[in-house]
């Protein structure tokens, strides 16, 4: 390529005077050819040479040519072939008999008999078949009309995207459309039929008067498949959603839906991506909801702004949702948009703006956050503390600058707390709080050795609002933490079942010390139990957050054996065990949670396995030594041997607490899978995966074992033929502790048209709560080339 770009500059260094020597010569560079271009230049259309080819010319020359017998036409993307043809050069016209044959940039048109100018692209043909290039869609026509380069009108037409089987001869497709007329717009790549009707195994199932379907994967305004659903609580629904392409940049979807209990629901979602800022607003509005005689609504808009314009590393970001009322989210839990559902699980809805900044190790943050609880009476939620507002710096150098290799980092934040009881009360505890926190550590790196001393300071200081009995309005600690992290690693080559690999053995041994310091007088603004797990148990502070930290005087021991990969060093086996010993009694403690005694704590082991693409497990048990039983366990495992195969399976076990607050524990089992049901018919032009005609089953199981019932239930049915995928799903939730909403999900997809749906999506079901879960056809489609289109 260095070649190619000198010898193309030579000639211009050759015209160049002798004076410009003296100064450095220019930058080679490679200039792409315009015949690499994706879309050529329409101008360049009109000085395109015209081919003809046949057995047998008569005529006279420049003035009109008679072609007999394998007749072909090519000029740029345009190729006509005919058993007989006459051309007049006067008017650029051809007229084609026999079997007539067009290919215009991959589209396909055949029939008996054509009328057309060639360069206009303005004509007729009839008793046509027709195929598009990007959709694989196809149909007949009586009669079609070019009426431009970019138009097309089509009478009494079929459309389908069903593969034609020539082979049979009385060949009907699965699903079509008939309609009176059709126009195809190939600048805006729509389609619009009119007068038509929608077929499935030849029963009409929708009339379709106007309907508008895609001619590619663009983007297109229209009315989108309407969603037919019956609720025991709203009655017959419909929803009739409309998209608008606003901009390449910009779109809205507006969702009318009619509830025969309730009334009318307004959604809307409105999508923009500019160049420094994106986000999305979604609305609904229901006026006069019978079911509550009140009107409902909810907001969430979500924006996130790039300001390097006003300095950079300059970010802005905010999120408002808000619902009317606490019943929301048990009403509305199942329809609306896909980002404005709220699910079973989600009566904490947060909204906040934030303006961060970060450059050369420095970050600052401005915030504030404000929780919306969403009450239910059978079981009420403590609500979440406000930030309002909250200002954070940090520092953490990007690179060390100093000769004794120390790693460092500071931390100051100074946030106001404000939050109301479940009785909309204040709460007693709102205040200020101000803390510092840091820490510096010297790592003492070797090869197969680590030895990493650490020293942290945390400082608080609150500030509280009201004045309470036996507890003063502002309090202040300090807190110092050491800690001792150090460990070995052994490596041997190693085979197993014939396959080399590296066994790592890691030694690893923990020490901290946290002195105690009374804390029973802060309040608990963002602290909660930190997970015991092999992570955290080498850990200096029990808890996360900053209100509490725990008086920690003990050793951690652990031993970890890894199986890596000896060609690509990925790992393909973990085996760990842990424990720690606790060097006195823990006197910090949150209230709820049962503080550490002086002694060994429970034995953690942990294993994960991961062979190759297909298998993967990881397990975790952790075992008391006192009362000789398993506290807390949970397995998991994966297979997927292929696209749209894959088992998951989890195994869940926590042993009843027996702390100052006692909870009943849990033991469950989930299972999941989407797993094709028998061997596909093979067919080398189907996009249906391991060909057309497959089924597949797909659900997931949650089993209590305590309560001895199916909490969760999602088990369905997929069916992929060579044009059309069918879903069934039944779908069981726990919403509630006592209550569970069952429905029964229906859908038709109809490849490169539309989906009809009975009730809510099934297909947004099984992404939610099925893992792993793969949507057939969910390959991305590959955009021919121009040179695809070449006949």
């Amino acid at each position: 390529m260095r070649l190619l770009a000198l010898a193309c500059a030579l000639p211009a260094a050759a015209q160049s005077p002798v004076s410009t020597w003296d100064a450095p010569p220019p930058a080679l560079q490679l200039r792409s050819s315009p015949r690499l271009q994706e879309q050529l230049p329409p101008a360049s259309g009109q000085q395109l040479p015209t081919y003809v080819q046949a057995d047998r010319f008569e005529g006279q020359t420049d003035i009109r040519a008679r072609l007999q017998g394998h007749v072909e036409l090519r000029r740029g993307d345009t190729v006509i072939r005919a058993d007989q043809a006459d051309y007049t050069l006067a008017d650029d016209t051809v007229l084609a008999q026999g079997k007539v044959y067009i290919n215009r940039g991959g589209n396909i048109y055949q029939g008996t008999r054509l009328k057309l100018q060639v360069d206009a692209f303005q004509g007729d043909f009839t008793q046509a078949r027709y195929r598009f290039l990007d959709t694989d869609g196809h149909g007949d026509a009586e009669r079609v009309e070019f009426l431009s380069r970019e138009r097309t009108r089509i009478h009494q037409a079929t459309y389908t995207t069903c593969e034609r089987d020539d082979s049979q001869e009385n060949w009907a497709p699965d699903w079509v459309i008939q309609a009176k007329r059709m126009e195809l717009d190939r600048a805006t790549d729509t389609g619009v039929a009119y007068g038509g009707v929608l077929k499935f195994k030849g029963v009409p199932i929708l009339p379709v008067p106007a309907v508008s379907f895609p001619l590619s994967d663009k983007r297109k305004s229209g009315l989108l498949p309407p969603t037919i659903g019956i609720d025991s609580v709203s009655g017959v629904e419909y929803s009739q959603p409309y998209y608008w392409n606003i901009a390449p940049n910009r779109d809205a979807t507006i969702t009318p839906t009619l509830m025969s209990k309730r009334g009318m629901n307004l959604g809307a979602e409105f999508r923009y991506l500019e160049r420094s800022f994106q986000g999305d607003v979604n609305l609904n509005f229901m006026p006069s909801d019978k079911l509550r005689d009140r009107d409902r609504w909810s907001l969430v808009w979500r924006n996130q702004a790039n300001l390097a314009a006003i300095t950079p590393g300059l970010t802005a970001d905010w999120k408002i949702h808000r619902v009317s009322d606490n019943d929301y989210w048990r009403d509305f839990s199942l329809r609306g948009s896909s980002s404005t559902l709220l699910t079973s699980n989600d009566r904490l809805l947060e909204s906040y703006g934030s303006l961060s900044w970060a450059r050369d190790g420095h970050s600052l943050l401005a915030r504030a956050q404000k929780w919306q609880t969403l009450q239910d009476v059978d079981s009420p939620i403590a609500p979440p503390f406000d930030r309002l507002p909250q200002l954070q710096w940090r520092y953490q150098p990007l690179a060390l600058h100093n000769a004794l290799g120390l790693d460092w980092q500071l931390e100051a934040d100074t946030t106001r707390y404000r939050a109301r009881t479940i009785d909309e009360r204040q709460h007693a505890d709102n205040g200020q709080r101000s803390y510092f926190a840091a820490q510096v550590s010297r790592p003492f790196l070797r090869p197969g050795s680590f030895v990493t001393p650490k020293l942290k300071l945390h400082a608080a200081n609150y500030r509280l609002d009201n004045e309470v009995a036996g507890r003063a309005r502002s309090h202040s600690l300090a807190v110092p933490t050491a800690s001792l992290d150090t460990g070995l690693i052994f490596e041997r080559p190693t085979q197993v079942r014939g396959h080399n690999y590296v066994q790592t053995l890691e030694p690893r041994a923990f020490y901290t010390y946290t002195p105690y310091r009374d804390q029973s007088m802060v309040p608990l603004y963002d602290t909660a139990l930190s997970d015991f797990n092999l992570t955290s148990i080498y850990s200096e502070n029990s808890y996360t957050g900053h209100d509490r930290i725990a008086d920690n005087h003990m050793v951690t021991l652990g031993l970890t054996t890894r199986y890596l990969n000896a060609d690509t060093g990925a790992e393909v086996a973990r085996f760990g065990v842990a424990q720690r010993l606790r060097l006195a009694d823990q006197r910090t403690y949150l209230g709820y949670d049962a503080p550490g005694t002086k002694g060994w704590s429970d034995i953690l082991v942990g294993a994960g396995v991961k062979w190759g693409t297909r298998w993967g497990a990881d397990a975790l048990v952790q075992y008391n030594r006192d009362i000789r039983r398993t506290t807390r366990s949970a397995l998991t495992g994966r297979y997927s041997p292929g696209p749209f195969k894959v088992v998951s399976a989890a195994y869940r076990y926590q042993r009843e607490n027996s702390g100052p607050i006692a909870n009943q524990g849990s033991e469950q089992v989930d299972l999941g899978w989407q797993w094709p049901l028998n061997r596909a018919a093979a067919s080398a032009s189907s996009t249906a995966p391991g060909g057309k005609g497959r089924w597949f089953s797909v659900g997931r199981l949650n089993y209590s074992m305590y309560d001895k019932k199916l909490v969760d239930t999602v088990i369905g049915l997929e069916y992929d033929s060579c044009c059309w995928i069918g879903r069934v799903v039944v779908e069981r939730l726990q919403n509630s502790v006592s209550q569970s909403n069952t429905r029964l999900l229906f859908q038709l997809e109809f490849v490169g048209f539309s989906r009809l749906s009975l009730g809510a999506d099934p297909l947004a079901s099984l992404q939610e709560h099925v893992p792993g879960y793969q949507p057939l056809r969910s390959q991305n489609p590959v955009t021919p080339s121009r040179f695809s289109r070449y006949d």
